[in-house]
């Protein structure tokens, strides 16, 4: 009856120990999550921070050639009269 016993409390401390385990693993886990998500947060951000400085120069570049295609055209002898 003894052995049963022990076995029963060993049992019983063996499920504590792997819930335990279980819950360290889990809670590691979330923290390693934690700094990945992170990690891809700022490196996003980064891109988001290139993505709008290309948009910048792009919008400048294409204002820039709007600017020299009027004055070309205005310029122009050969131009289109706007009414017929």
């Amino acid at each position: 009856m003894l052995f049963y016993v022990f076995q029963v409390h060993s049992a019983d401390s063996l499920l504590k120990l792997v819930s335990e385990l279980k819950r360290t693993a889990i809670f590691s886990g979330l923290s390693s999550l934690s700094e990945n998500v992170d990690r891809r947060i700022e490196v996003l951000s980064q891109q988001a921070e290139e993505t709008e400085r290309m948009l910048e120069r792009i919008g400048q570049e294409a204002a820039a050639s709007l600017k020299e295609l009027e004055a070309h055209y205005y310029s122009s002898v050969v131009r289109t009269p706007l009414y017929d």
